[in-house]
């Protein structure tokens, strides 16, 4: 503190005495809004709008105002003002989060069982050198739109440019197993989903090695209807002994790791999607596989168990969908 300061007080207090260290009236305007008018702003923008009988989605800081004001609980307020009351308490009413609820009552040892593969476990069991673990699935209607001109490419301060007029030019099923710990990738091409393809694509993996002569492989799919219920068990077991189908929980598809690889080629290969023709989305599908196999590493997923009597929420992982990237699942109890 400085000199000047502590010779300031000492002189208002002689004067004084304690009452005169006491604030004194500031200059400016007073305040135009009370604490408890801010306070209702607040409960109003933690409140669902159709629960209050207005008919929007979600608040807006406009829309927010606007009720504010008609409610009688201000004369007026702007949307500015309202912004800066929720941002005292972070309250961000305009954005929401989807969830999943579990509705499989056998979540967790389904769960379990294909995070366990992951981790090389199985029935409590390592795995051995020669067994192995394959994530497949099919990403359907991948469109060739052919754009009505040519994508511009990227430029000093422009982004690249794509047309937005195009005309279709037909679609592929795309269908890929994914190799979790040698990080390799068989892709087809098809026309459509169903039993035969996702056959083809168990061919093609189980006909060559070391997958032909390995001990089990085990499958990990999801519960579509093309490997659904005891049936395709049965069909896989006949066409290769040594497959070992291994199923997703119900709704649980980010279980399946082979959606993480098509994330990927969401983003690098399909999107913006400027093909001019289909067959080109089926040499790049085919180039780009090539290309990951050559420099991808696996996904390495830390599987966290929940203590018994915590939170039984959803459990989800989080990722960004890059290889090498570190995910985390958590398993409710």
């Amino acid at each position: 503190m400085y000199v000047d300061t502590v010779r300031t007080w000492r002189g208002r207090f002689a004067d004084g005495g304690l009452p005169a260290l006491a604030d004194r009236k500031r200059s400016g305007r007073p305040a135009r809004f009370t604490s408890v008018q801010v306070a209702e702003a607040k409960a109003l923008a933690c409140q669902l709008p159709a629960e209050t009988g207005v008919p929007l989605a979600r608040w807006s800081c406009p829309e927010l105002a606007a009720e504010l004001t008609s409610r009688g609980v201000t004369d007026t307020v702007s949307a500015s003002t309202v912004r800066r009351w929720l941002r005292q308490d972070v309250l961000k009413p305009w954005q929401f989060q989807s969830w999943i609820f579990i509705r499989d009552p056998d979540f967790r040892a389904n769960a379990q069982r294909v995070l366990d593969l992951y981790a090389r476990t199985y029935e409590g069991e390592p795995l051995g050198g020669d067994e192995y673990v394959v994530s497949s699935d099919e990403k359907t209607s991948i469109q060739a739109r052919c754009r009505c001109h040519p994508a511009l490419a990227p430029g000093r301060a422009r982004a690249m440019r794509v047309n937005h007029t195009y005309g279709r030019g037909g679609a592929v099923a795309y269908l890929a197993a994914y190799d979790a710990h040698r990080t390799k990738v068989f892709g087809r091409c098809e026309v459509t989903t169903g039993i035969a393809p996702f056959m083809a694509l168990v061919e093609q993996v189980m006909t060559t090695e070391p997958y032909a002569s390995a001990r089990p492989v085990f499958w990990i799919v999801d519960n579509g209807s093309s490997h659904r219920e005891k049936k395709a068990i049965d069909r896989l077991t006949k066409a290769f002994p040594n497959a070992v189908m291994a199923r997703t929980p119900v709704h649980a598809p980010w279980t399946n790791q082979v959606e993480i690889f098509f994330s990927i080629v969401q983003r690098k290969v399909v999107s913006p999607n400027d093909f001019t023709h289909l067959p080109q989305v089926r040499d790049r599908l085919r180039a780009f596989e090539g290309r990951y196999n050559a420099a991808a590493q696996p996904f390495q997923w830390k599987v966290h168990h929940l203590r018994p009597g915590r939170s039984a929420g959803p459990a989800r992982p989080t990722h960004n969908c890059r290889p090498n990237q570190e995910s985390s699942i958590a398993l409710t109890a």
